[in-house]
């Protein structure tokens, strides 16, 4: 079983590794652990993102049914993403909003789009009970 010392690993497609480091490690501030010709592999949240060098990328991405990101715990830790958003510039693919406004699902969502149409959406529920 899973433990809080596992990390959850998830390879996306990229069409050029140099624009997926700015985007990642410069601009959301992940870590970069590794790498090598074909790919990088990130610490993303505690996670580890692996970007491949492919051709498979989408070229016009939709949100559903594929994309990832991270659900906050603490809204402070939300707010902080999004002040790093603004201030690095990155690409907002939807911009911030609240879903589900009067439902006990209520939450805060914001949608990045990497330089290889990789959807990333980073929310926090009001209430915490929502989050699985």
């Amino acid at each position: 079983m899973r433990t809080t010392h596992d990390a959850f690993h998830l390879a996306i497609p990229t069409h050029d590794l140099d624009a997926a480091h700015r985007f990642y490690v410069e601009g959301l501030g992940c870590k970069l652990a590794r790498r090598y010709a074909d790919r990088i592999t990130l610490d993303f949240f505690g996670d580890q993102v692996v970007c491949h060098l492919s051709e498979a990328w989408d070229r016009d991405p939709v949100l559903y049914p594929r994309h990832f990101g991270v659900t906050f715990r603490e809204r402070a830790d939300w707010d902080r993403l999004l002040a790093l958003v603004r201030q690095r510039e990155l690409c907002v693919f939807a911009e911030p909003s609240t879903r589900f406004e009067d439902l006990v699902e209520r939450h805060s969502t914001v949608v990045l789009r990497d330089p290889s149409n990789n959807l990333l959406e980073f929310k926090h529920y009001d209430d915490p009970r929502m989050i699985y």
